[in-house]
């Protein structure tokens, strides 16, 4: 399937200046940069995705799947993420993840993943990149260790979790744990677990959702009300009231 055949299916995602974006990706060799429509079909890539794949061309990629490129293990993961963000608008950020290098060695990457929205609003695909770390699988164990890590908060986020208990069950001490945090993520365990239950919160509030705000906030973790809303504030620049308010359109 062609380019042209994929946008007369997905004219909203045509609208986007899709070469521009890729001559602008394709200057950069430690990114992948793609853009596929709601079937997980890429619609456009760059050249370091086509090396990645162990493909010559932008042809041989575009109109397939994941799972028609990828070990079908890496597969699955990736297309378990697309479906995650297209069905809940919600986008994927700084996610660390295995991919392959060129030579099809397995390799250590930052992947961010963000839905695509039409005019009215309808999610007509994704669009994502994923940064090579340089860190090869088997010389960085550790690193799977701080991704398990990772899953581990943003599943978890609701939950009473104790990064001193992560720490010890991964074999790492916390100090070194937040060491490579901010080495990979550019911030620390628990800023990453704030984030997961501020995001939390907002994807509620913006699905309209009938319960209270304190409601909302416990079942994001908090405790503590007054603090909820100060953080939502520091966040948003919106108390979570307000920001009911504007998602309602009042």
């Amino acid at each position: 399937m062609d380019m042209s055949t994929l946008f007369s299916e997905a004219p909203a995602i045509r609208a986007v200046q899709l070469a521009s974006l890729e001559a602008l990706f394709d200057a950069l060799n430690d990114v992948a940069f793609f853009v596929k429509d709601r079937e997980g079909r890429y619609v456009s890539v760059n050249t370091t995705l086509v090396r990645r794949c162990g493909l010559r061309s932008k042809d041989q990629l575009i109109g397939r799947t994941a799972l028609e490129v990828h070990p079908r293990l890496l597969a699955q993961t990736y297309e378990a993420q697309d479906r995650h963000v297209i069905d809940s608008g919600t986008a994927l950020k700084k996610h660390l993840e295995l991919h392959l290098y060129p030579s099809r060695a397995r390799g250590w990457c930052l992947t961010h993943k963000t839905p695509l929205r039409d005019e009215n609003g309808a999610i007509v695909g994704l669009a994502g990149t994923s940064q090579d770390l340089g860190l090869a699988d088997e010389l960085h164990p550790v690193y799977r260790k701080i991704a398990d890590i990772a899953a581990h908060i943003r599943a978890n986020y609701h939950a009473n979790v104790s990064m001193e208990e992560l720490a010890s069950n991964a074999g790492l001490s916390l100090s070194r744990v937040e060491r490579l945090f901010q080495r990979v993520f550019h911030y620390s365990p628990r800023q990453l677990l704030l984030q997961s239950r501020l995001g939390a919160a907002m994807a509620l509030i913006e699905s309209g959702s009938k319960n209270s705000i304190a409601q909302i906030a416990y079942a994001c973790g908090y405790t503590d009300h007054s603090a909820f809303s100060r953080q939502f504030k520091s966040h948003t620049g919106m108390s979570p009231v307000q920001y009911r308010a504007h998602c309602r359109g009042d």
